[in-house]
Parts: C-alpha cells; structure tokens; sequence
C-alpha cells in the first residue's frame, strides 16, 4: 500500500527574525508537513564559488528552534545534519530539545557531508566516503541510545558513552531521516532510518552535471534498490523523501526545460521525468507525482521557499492522499 504524499519546505536564508518566522508560518498555513533547513556553514566566497552550492546564512539548531516557536503543527528538519560539523551528544541533546519545546515535532535528519570545498575552507579533514559513513553509523547508534531506556553504553570508533542517561527524551516519533545517494549510505538509511532523503550522488564533491546525471529516474530505481537491500523486511515501514530542486509550476514548462536539459546533458524527456525536477502545470505536476509514488515508492516530496506559494495548489491537492 502506498504511503500517503507528504510536502515540505526547505529555506537557507533570511533577512531577519521577521522575514524566517513569515517564512515558517507561511509554510505551515499552506498545508506543508514539514520545515527544513540544510546545515551548511560558508558564507560568500571563492570556496562556495567552487562547490556551486548557494549560500547559508543561518545556523540550523538556532533557526529551528526559532521557527518551532513561531509555529504550532508543522514539523521542524535539517535536511540533513553533517555529523563532521558537530559534536555528537551536544547535536543529539539539542536536536532532542528541540523536539521536547515543540511538542515532539523533531524530524531528525543526519548525513555524512559530502562538500569537500567546505571541509577544506573549514580546516577538516574530509575522509574517504566509506570512513564518513561508517562514521555516521557510529553517531546513529548514539541517537538510539540517548532517547532509549535506561543508562547509556556506546562503545564504537566515534563515541565513547557510560554512566548517564539520555535527556531530554523525545516525545513522539522524532524520526531519523538520514540522506545521500550512494549505495552504502541508502543501505544504512534502509537498516536504520525511519525516512529516506533521496539525494544526488554527491562523489564530485560539488553541485554539477554528475550528480544529477546520476540521480536520474533509471539511478533512482537503482537508488530505491539499495535501500530495499539494507531495510529488508521493514521497507514497507520507510517513508522515501526527496528535494524537488528544480521546480516549475507552469502550463507550458518549454522555456525552461530546455536550458536545464542542455545544463546537465540530459534528453528534456529525461529531464522532464528527473525525479529532483518537476516542471508543468498543478495537473501534470500531480500526475506526475503520483507515477513516481507507483514507480519509486516516494511519497515524501520537499521544495524551496521560493516555489512555496506556487506549489501550494499541489499541496492542497495531493496531501494525505
């Protein structure tokens, strides 16, 4: 049975404290599920240059918080944490915080950071894939045990725990969301996460034609392939999510299509079907949404800010359904 759709926002930036909080009640009162943000940490210049990746210029657990207070039903993300940024417990215990302030409205993404011209401009050492994501393994089995019963023990290659209990507990569910797209980190996601956050194949390091040529609906089945091979009987439990990135909401979507498929040397058919990408009018859009739910198992579909208002009309469509 499919899993009903969900939508979310997904914000980097505000002018002020005003402008996030009309952000994250705007959000809320056009029907969204969710409010993510990323966690990213460079501001202008030639590092964020070189990865190609927009600015960020607010801190994900302050922002969070910010807009858990200003809002009363809509859950709060980061889509997702980068565990290389953070000291585990101090990123757990705020995460849980947050969920206990809000009244258990925590979705807990985690990842294994993937911006190598971050890491550089930052002065960390960026290990090999399978090091930051035997890493995140590592913190997951941390967050389990913090909001489990009884006395914490972890004992692995990243953390070290004895001696106290985890709090504040969460609340409701504070599901993991854990995000990526190469085959190791959608396994661990399958064996560990309650949902899914489809991403490109971030191997380059950068945003650029790679990743999304590797994200394309025949890597996506590939994609969903993997997660089956880590969840095993508890698939059907997974929620799948993914960015919408490129978003049009238009009846004749040609203007635009074409220049994206030449930008990522894709066939505009393949870039029309591109699982990251939804161009054409609120019909074709829901149409379309509903062919993938059947064909990938995604149900959980998040966009940018900017496309919030002209998204709505899906939302209000498609949500719960």
């Amino acid at each position: 049975m499919a899993k009903p759709f969900r939508f979310g926002v997904q914000s980097f930036n505000a002018d002020s404290g005003e402008d996030w909080a009309a952000q994250a009640t705007q959000a809320e009162s056009l029907g969204y599920s969710a409010f993510h943000l990323a966690d990213h940490i460079l501001g202008q210049g030639p590092a964020l240059e070189r990865a190609n990746h927009p600015v960020q210029n607010l801190a994900a657990i302050p922002a969070m918080a910010y807009a858990a207070a200003v809002t009363s039903s809509i859950n709060i993300g980061c889509r997702v944490f980068c565990i290389d940024y953070h000291n585990p417990v101090v990123l757990i215990k705020s995460a849980m915080t947050i969920d206990k302030l809000s009244g258990g409205r925590l979705e807990f993404g985690l990842g294994a950071g993937w911006i190598k011209e971050e890491y550089a401009a930052l002065g960390l050492n960026m290990d090999e894939p399978a090091v930051r994501i035997d890493r995140l393994a590592d913190v997951i089995e941390g967050v389990k045990a913090f909001r489990g019963d009884g006395v914490v023990s972890v004992d692995n290659n990243t953390i070290h725990w004895k001696d106290f209990e985890g709090d504040p507990k969460p609340v409701g569910r504070a599901p993991i969301m854990i995000g990526g797209g190469s085959p190791r980190i959608l396994r661990l996601a399958g064996r560990e996460a309650d949902i899914v956050s489809l991403n490109f194949n971030n191997r380059s390091g950068m945003i650029g034609p790679d990743g999304v040529q590797l994200s394309s609906e025949a890597e996506t089945q590939k994609k969903v392939g993997w997660i089956k091979e880590g969840a095993g009987d508890r698939f059907a439990d997974l929620e799948i999510e993914i960015g919408a990135y490129f978003t049009f909401v238009m009846d004749d979507p040609s203007p635009v299509l074409g220049p994206f498929a030449e930008m990522f040397g894709l066939s505009e058919e393949d870039m029309l079907k591109h699982p990251h990408a939804l161009f054409g009018s609120v019909d074709a859009i829901c149409d379309e949404l509903e062919r993938r739910r059947e064909l990938h198992g995604i149900s959980y579909i998040t966009v940018g800010k900017d496309n919030m208002e002209s998204f709505a009309p899906v939302v209000e469509r498609l949500a719960g359904k």
